[in-house]
């Protein structure tokens, strides 16, 4: 967690620091820009103004003749340093007293020459300085030009001193921000320590660890999640311990009959014809029993581990099911059913294992058979559709509670009656449905009965 909460901050500072850096160059630039577009209106309006008092009251006299008697007017509306220069380039006055020797002309001066206004900032006289030039003109003609320069120094050093209080403010905020941070990075790593915590106590077996769920986030959804994995691991816990308890007491039935006959059989009091015929009769019929709950095991073995392969071939589904119908019409006349079979005529083949087919519906037939009294029905009806047929078995037996219908498919599921089996019936034909690209649903209403959907595709998209 240590190195999450380090990462956490790193992230989040790296964030703060990058966006205060940004922040402080915008800021510092808009000052900068600031001032200088301050300085440089101050002097566009003052040299304009002494320009135009040179073209209303000056223009009929020379240039030479106006620095020699008129200069004053050329500084008088500013602070600045003032030039005065000809129409070819050279400098006739500066307000300094001092004409530069050999000093060429700049861009600034060039534009004004030109007519037009002109601006520089660069190094002049060996400081930084910002500058602007005017035309000067007689009869609307330029016959020199009026430049002002001003030092930039004391405007660059209140640039400075502002940028110093926003980088000042820019290190508290990402102090602040910071420490913030810390509190936010904990904000994670402590629930996720929490849920951390309860994990490791599952991975040691203790599944009634839970983890507390203190937000609605992600975090209070992983909480959610494992305290659901717990659940469902506890439950299907339970569900394999009962699974246990119930083969073995299935498989100890017919195993202590086969015991018992077969030690009275043993005895030679007890090797009358009659008695003899009984005996075998019975270790026969649980032998079946006992093979029969044995291979169905192995069935849902193989159908858990992916290792079943159907054997598809072209079938008439209503000839399985009639074979089917006929084979448990002595169960349901024995055990006073009303047990009937609906079906429309030239239905179309379906491609299909047969053998899985019969062990799907007899299946299904037998858990109705299994809760459905005397004087009771099951009715097997068959209809088609686009996509394949459906065939429903209906029964009017005990039915399902509401709350145990959802998990009655599921692995080990028993129910709370006493005529349930091993508890994965149902689930072998829920695999084999599925394997068969098919659907099975059930639906039931307690005391009233149940209806189990099976749909099939024609085979199409049957696995083979």
């Amino acid at each position: 967690m240590k190195g999450i909460r380090i990462r956490l901050t790193v992230n989040f500072m790296i964030v703060i620091i990058i966006t205060v850096s940004i922040l402080e160059v915008l800021l510092i630039g808009t000052v900068r820009q600031n001032y200088y577009g301050s300085l440089e209106g101050s002097l566009t309006n003052q040299i304009k103004i002494s320009a135009d008092l040179y073209a209303k009251y000056f223009s009929n006299t020379s240039l030479q003749e106006n620095v020699l008697y008129n200069v004053d007017a050329f500084w008088n509306q500013s602070n600045a340093e003032v030039e005065i220069v000809d129409k070819d380039g050279a400098i006739v006055m500066d307000s300094l007293g001092v004409i530069p020797i050999g000093d060429s002309a700049n861009s600034d001066i060039n534009d004004a020459l030109n007519g037009k206004m002109g601006k520089w900032v660069g190094i002049l006289k060996g400081q930084k300085v910002m500058t602007v030039a005017y035309p000067l003109k007689s009869n609307n003609e330029v016959v020199g030009a009026l430049r002002f320069i001003t030092s930039l120094k004391f405007v660059d050093q209140d640039i400075q001193n502002t940028a110093y209080i926003f980088i000042a403010i820019g290190l508290l905020v990402i102090f602040v921000v910071g420490l913030l941070s810390v509190f936010l990075a904990n904000t994670i790593i402590i629930p996720l320590k929490e849920v951390t915590k309860a994990a490791e106590e599952m991975a040691a077996g203790n599944f009634q660890a839970r983890s507390k769920k203190t937000h609605e986030d992600e975090i209070g959804k992983l909480s959610d999640t494992l305290n659901y994995m717990a659940d469902e691991i506890v439950k299907k816990d339970q569900l394999k311990n009962d699974f246990i308890s119930s083969v073995s007491h299935e498989l100890r039935t017919p195993l202590t009959s086969i015991m018992g006959w077969a030690i009275t059989l043993q005895n030679e009091k007890f090797q009358q014809k009659e008695m003899l015929k009984d005996g075998l009769s019975i270790v026969a019929k649980e032998s079946e029993r006992l093979t029969h709950m044995v291979e169905e095991l192995l069935d849902f073995s193989k159908f858990i581990s992916g290792r079943i392969i159907l054997q598809n071939e072209e079938i008439n589904l209503v000839n399985l099911i009639s074979y089917i119908h006929k084979q448990l019409t002595p169960r349901a006349v024995r055990e006073n059913i009303d047990f009937t079979l609906q079906c429309p005529e030239n239905l179309p083949c379906l491609n299909a294992d047969p053998n899985r087919l019969k062990q799907l519906f007899i299946n299904v037939l037998d858990n109705a058979f299994n809760f459905t009294p005397a004087g009771g029905r099951i009715t097997i009806s068959i209809e088609t559709q686009t996509e394949g047929f459906i065939v429903t078995i209906s029964d009017s037996g005990c039915g399902i509670r509401a709350e145990e219908l959802p998990m009655v498919k599921e692995k080990f599921y028993k129910g709370k009656s006493s005529r349930s089996k091993n508890g994965i019936g149902l689930s072998i034909c829920q695999e084999i449905v599925t394997l068969m690209g098919g659907k099975l649903e059930i639906s039931s209403v307690l005391n009233q009965g149940t209806d189990v959907l099976i749909a099939l595709p024609t085979g199409e998209s049957s696995h083979d």
